[in-house]
């Protein structure tokens, strides 16, 4: 009965373990085909309201897309980088195929001192335009 219950107690510790490395709230990861580049941009810029950082995860030729992303957040003095990742994984484009290397990157980005500042002066900027423009911003 001790086997037993040893064996349960490790699987429910390995579990919660691979459930946190891979299940951050924090993560966005990016496609160089699904979406638009700003509407990553956009969603870098409400994660980091919401968490202070964002991790931004891209595998093979969408590095370039998340590369472009983080430097559009740092040149516009919203984000500053914490830490770069690289690695490559193993992917199998069909089932019984072989593992195909791929590159992989993870940037970590954290706002900066002055990031509530800019969004609160960009969301002002951008409901006077629509008060100019006779409309009104619905949240």
């Amino acid at each position: 009965m001790d086997g037993i219950t040893e064996g349960v107690t490790n699987l429910n510790i390995t579990a919660k373990a691979a459930d946190s490395g891979n299940n951050k709230k924090n993560r966005i990861q990016v496609s160089n085909t699904k979406k638009p580049l700003f509407f990553y941009v956009n969603l870098a810029k409400r994660y980091m309201q919401q968490y202070n950082e964002v991790e931004l995860s891209a595998l093979g030729m969408a590095i370039a897309t998340v590369v472009t992303i983080a430097e559009i957040l740092k040149n516009n003095g919203l984000a500053v980088e914490k830490k770069i990742m690289t690695s490559t994984v193993d992917m199998r484009e069909e089932t019984g195929g072989r593992p195909v290397p791929k590159a992989k990157i993870e940037i970590l980005l954290g706002k900066t001192e002055k990031f509530d500042e800019l969004m609160a002066a960009a969301a002002a900027e951008g409901s006077s335009r629509c008060r100019g423009a006779g409309l009104s911003l619905k949240w």
